[in-house]
């Protein structure tokens, strides 16, 4: 089965299954994406970007994550976008334990009342580290885990005149840690599938490390804070409608907009700082994204774990 066959009926199997896998002021017009294509009203719809979930059973985890779940269900959005680090981790392996921190967010994944489409992120690799009992031997090993819940790691589909990517951008290192990567298999993939796309159409991406942020130059670390070959990415979309960038991992907001051109989010994160207190003085939270014929605008949704983890005396402001 060719790879777009199969996204598309992993895509539907999602659908059917639930895992396909609140509020600010809308934003000012500067922040507000548009071009001249003028907007229709059957393209009009609205969605969620919620990266670093970091699910697990401890430090109330799957209450903060429930409460993000509540919070989406309420607006109604017509499906959610993940951004990666679904779980908290499986990096060091042990079978058994990680598969419970996925089978806990695919049970919990199905209380969404619209489509999810998930994307992978660094804490979701299984056993990669050295510390690992399990090697690249295991079936589930680095992306095996994941394909088992969720299908492939890169895919596509479409939704009311937009075309949305989610890509994959983890491999290993010779010295057993993760990297962001694009690897050649799957700028490939990409290269190909594009050329079935008009290139007019909107194009949303989503990956988990960014392919552009500001955190290197802010903080003096660099290390696997982007791509490191994003620039690849960029030259197969020259041609094509790249509108925006959804990205995960450094747990703090973020917009930018490149040359009139391609807009960036960085999602801040449900998790905040292992469930216990802002990162990076973000507050936990997720991204409304709405989208109105070829324009889009965003708010930032704070789903009230802050103040319950405060409550409940974790952590501080």
């Amino acid at each position: 089965m060719a790879a777009n066959e199969k996204s598309l009926s992993r895509r539907r199997f999602l659908a059917k299954s639930g895992l396909a896998t609140a509020a600010a002021p809308l934003l000012p017009l500067s922040m507000v994406a548009n071009d001249s294509l003028s907007s229709k009203e059957d393209t009009s719809f609205e969605f969620v970007f919620m990266t670093d979930i970091h699910i697990k059973p401890e430090m109330n985890a799957p209450l903060g994550f429930q409460m993000a779940i509540d919070k989406t269900n309420a607006l109604k959005p017509d499906f959610v976008i993940t951004g990666g680090d679904l779980v908290y981790d499986v990096m060091r392996g042990n079978f058994e334990k990680s598969d419970g921190l996925f089978k806990l967010y695919a049970d919990m994944a199905k209380g969404f009342q619209m489509p999810v489409y998930n994307c992978i992120g660094n804490h979701d690799l299984f056993a990669i580290y050295e510390e690992s009992p399990e090697d690249a031997s295991h079936p589930d090993y680095k992306y095996g885990m994941w394909q088992r819940y969720f299908g492939d790691t890169y895919y596509a589909f479409d939704h009311k005149g937009w075309h949305f990517i989610t890509l994959n951008s983890l491999d290993v290192t010779d010295n057993k840690r993760y990297k962001g990567s694009f690897h050649a298999e799957q700028l490939s993939w990409l290269q190909k599938h594009l050329q079935t796309i008009d290139t007019e159409k909107p194009i949303v991406v989503t990956t988990h490390i960014p392919m552009l942020c500001t955190f290197s130059q802010l903080n003096g670390k660099e290390g696997t804070r982007t791509v490191s070959n994003a620039y690849e990415v960029f030259d197969i979309f020259k041609d094509h409608n790249l509108k925006l960038v959804l990205q995960g991992h450094i747990h703090w907001k973020e917009y930018g907009f490149v040359n009139d051109r391609v807009h960036f989010l960085t999602g801040g994160s449900i998790a905040g700082n292992g469930w216990k207190g802002r990162r990076h003085h973000t507050k936990e939270g997720f991204m409304k994204i709405k989208v109105s014929g070829n324009d889009f605008s965003w708010e930032y949704i704070d789903h009230g774990w802050e103040a319950q983890r405060l409550k409940m005396g974790i952590g501080k402001e």
